[in-house]
This record gives C-alpha cells, sequence and structure tokens, in this order.
C-alpha cells in the first residue's frame, strides 16, 4: 500500500568548524574542532502507491538529504526507511531497478556520447528487454519531444533538452517510484509545461509515485495535491494543499502601480493602524497582503495620497503563503 515509510528519520553530519582571528587558525593546525549539524530531525511520513507529493522548503532544509536517504545514497544516523518495501541501503542492488532518481544539477548520462547511446548503456545496466524498451521508450520519447537529440552528444545540449534526456533516462525501467529534485531549476516555461504534462501521463498510465522537491510552486500546484514543508529538518505541515490555502490563505494581494516611486515606510506610515504587509513588486508598484474586511479601507488612503495607475486585486498565491510560514515561524502539522 505504501511507496515510502519513514519512521524517526534522522541525519547528522560532522562538521569542522574554525576558530576565528590568527591564533585560532593557528590552533586549527594543531586541534581541530568539529561540531554535529542535524540535517534531518526525526522526521516521520509515508507516500502512498500512485500517489504524487511535493517536498518543499528553503535552502538548508534537509530536502535534498532526505532523498538522498530515501534513494540508498546516504545512510540514515537513526530511524527507518522502507521504500519499496526494502531498506534502500541493505538491498541495493534489487532496490535500484524499483526506482528513477533526477538530480536537476547532477547529471546521469555520459556527457561525450550521444543521447541514445547512453539510453542504451542504461538499458543494459537495469537489464531491459528490447521488446520493453521500445513499448515503453517510444511513448516516452515522443511525449517529452527528444527525438532530434538521441543522436548530439549530451554536452552539446541546451540545459532544457538536457534535462527531458534526463527524464527519459530515469524512465528506461519503467520504475514504479521515480524521485525528483529540483527537475526544472532554470527551465524556461515551455520546457516546464512539457515536464509537468509528462509528468501527469506517466502518474495516470503507469500509477507512478512521484516525490517532487522544488522551489517553484507552480509545480507543486499542477502536479501534487498533497505537500510536505520542511524547515530546519523538521516537518512543519503535511497535508493537502487545498486544506493549506484554507487554512492560512485567508487574505487578499492588492497591488498598486505608482505613477512615481514609493518608498515602504511612507506606505506603511498611510497604514499604520491596518494588519497590512507590503512587499515591493516590479518598477513602481507594491504589493498589500491584507484581510478581505480591510481592503477597501487600504484602497481608499492609498488612492487618496497618491497617483495611482493600475490596482489588482487576487487571492493570496500559494508561493505568498508559504513565504508567510516560514518568514513568521507558524508551526503546523
Amino acid at each position: 500500500m505504501y511507496a515510502i515509510e519513514v519512521e524517526k528519520l534522522r541525519k547528522e553530519f560532522k562538521v569542522y568548524s574554525s576558530r576565528s582571528g590568527l591564533m585560532g587558525a593557528f590552533r586549527d593546525l594543531f586541534t581541530r574542532n568539529y561540531k554535529t549539524v542535524r540535517a534531518v530531525d526525526d522526521i516521520s511520513f509515508t507516500v502512498k502507491q500512485g500517489e504524487m507529493v511535493g517536498y518543499i522548503g528553503e535552502n538548508g532544509a534537509g530536502k535534498s538529504t532526505t532523498i538522498k536517504m530515501l534513494t540508498g545514497i546516504l545512510t540514515p544516523t537513526s530511524g527507518t526507511v522502507v521504500v519499496n518495501g526494502m531498506n534502500p541501503h541493505k538491498e541495493r542492488e534489487a532496490f535500484v531497478q524499483t526506482i528513477g532518481v533526477v538530480f536537476g544539477q547532477r547529471s546521469q548520462l555520459w556527457w561525450d556520447i550521444a543521447v541514445q547511446e547512453s539510453f542504451r548503456l542504461l538499458k543494459k545496466v537495469y537489464r531491459v528487454s528490447d521488446k520493453e524498451y521500445k513499448e515503453h521508450m517510444e511513448h516516452v520519447i515522443e511525449t517529452l519531444d527528444i527525438g532530434p537529440l538521441l543522436d548530439k552528444p549530451v554536452r552539446k545540449l541546451s540545459l532544457g533538452q538536457r534535462m527531458r534526456c534526463e527524464l527519459a533516462a530515469a524512465l528506461i525501467h519503467n520504475p514504479p517510484l521515480l524521485f525528483l529534485d529540483e527537475p526544472t531549476i532554470g527551465l524556461d516555461v515551455l520546457v516546464k509545461l512539457k515536464i509537468r504534462q509528462f509528468l501527469k501521463e506517466i502518474n495516470e498510465k503507469y500509477k507512478t509515485t512521484i516525490l517532487l522537491t522544488t522551489h517553484d510552486i507552480a509545480d507543486i500546484e499542477a502536479l501534487c495535491e498533497r505537500v510536505i514543508m520542511l524547515d530546519e529538518g523538521k516537518i512543519i505541515y503535511d497535508g493537502s494543499l487545498q486544506r493549506l490555502k484554507e487554512n492560512w490563505g485567508e487574505g487578499k494581494q492588492v497591488q498598486f502601480t505608482f505613477a512615481t516611486e514609493v518608498t515602504e515606510e511612507e506606505l506603511r506610515a498611510l497604514t499604520y493602524d491596518i494588519n497590512v504587509t507590503w512587499r515591493k513588486g516590479e518598477t513602481n508598484s507594491w504589493v498589500a497582503h491584507v484581510a478581505p474586511m480591510h481592503v477597501s479601507d487600504v484602497i481608499s488612503r492609498i488612492v487618496a495620497r497618491y497617483n495611482i495607475q493600475d490596482i489588482n486585486i487576487d487571492e493570496m498565491s500559494t508561493e505568498e503563503i508559504i513565504r508567510n510560514i516560514y518568514e513568521e515561524g507558524v508551526v503546523h502539522g
């Protein structure tokens, strides 16, 4: 029933801590100070087969460390991990046959040979028959539109082209579980849309379980109904994206575009008695985050004081909700 089962998972690293000053540097030559950093701090969660889950957090929150433990790259300090019914670290050879992994900043393709040669090598590694390869990869190659790229060396591909090929390479053996760590980092909008659509298709067609880490909230909104939020190695939210919006998304975003430059201090002084948060937008624009009951009051004060070129009112975006949770230190299970 579960593709991933994690119980009280912890990962600690011993890191070197240098002393300050010239004397400290001299002492470091003979004795070194070390400190223990807890990257993942006793987290527990499960992922059902066929689920698409967003695993999100700020840089350094522990996302990639978790993925590396789930894929068997790192050994946990403590806790238990069961993925596809196996221990990733003790049943390594059988386990890797059941997962696909894409790291946005690392490549599993050979740099100097043609893409299709990398695919053939991976086909041999995973012991995929010619029939299975043809049936499955024809669909993958067509959907990701990488047919024209197969004869090119990987080093001659653009970032977007390479990432589509990386995704195809991870699916050569049609694994039931796919780990994606920042798969759309640095990609343009059209490539992102193509990758998102493809992930939806394989999830629907093969019931592929997907665990996705990303800083692009649009990826999460397009693909995942459930999110797990991590902060300083701890899970601060695990639940549906819809519930996250309903519980912490109360409020409006009012974007003002001014005719001249306006400072945050001026705006705060004008709305000092209203619970409103100001954020700088594009040129000469500011965004106010405010409760629905105070929207008209904020607008009337700003319009009465400044020359306004444009006003837009929107629901609070998922990105804003998540940013506010991290900035305010709100922790919810």
